[in-house]
């Protein structure tokens, strides 16, 4: 009996922290479905709400290491969607929570050139935010 009550109890620590665990992740997976809607419609107020206020893209541009700033990113959304965006696709790849801080995975695959998003959020006054990017683009052969 004493063995059962013991296993019981595990189960239920079980259950509620995978429980607990879901939960962040569906709030992390905000942010980011914030952001796939600001690529896919052209509003940077959804990249707003994705990003916290300080934060940087970082990635490879020719060979060089380049940064820019989210201020800098945001300011580049015409507030329209592209002319292509019937053909163009984007998913949550991946995301690993582990307290206040996790990462994600998200592609964003379009006619020309696939991208792989890198991200790393904190959750922040109980709310998660983008606080990192970083991404490789892979040129897609022209058909």
């Amino acid at each position: 009996m004493k063995h059962l009550a013991i296993f019981v109890a595990l189960i239920t620590l079980f259950a509620v922290g995978a429980s607990a665990q879901t939960d962040e992740k569906a709030a992390v997976r905000v942010p980011l479905e914030n952001y796939i809607k600001g690529q896919a419609t052209g509003d940077g107020d959804y990249i707003k709400k994705a990003f916290y206020t300080e934060g940087n893209l970082i990635f490879v541009r020719n060979g060089k290491y380049t940064t820019r700033t989210f201020a800098e990113f945001i300011k580049g959304f015409s507030g329209k969607p592209e002319a292509d965006e019937k053909d163009r696709k984007r998913w949550i790849e991946s995301i690993d929570v582990v307290g206040n801080a996790a990462v994600a995975k998200v592609i964003l695959d379009y006619p020309t050139v696939k991208f792989t998003d890198y991200f790393t959020l904190l959750k922040i006054d109980g709310e998660w935010k983008i606080i990192n990017k970083s991404f490789h683009a892979e040129p897609k052969a022209k058909q």
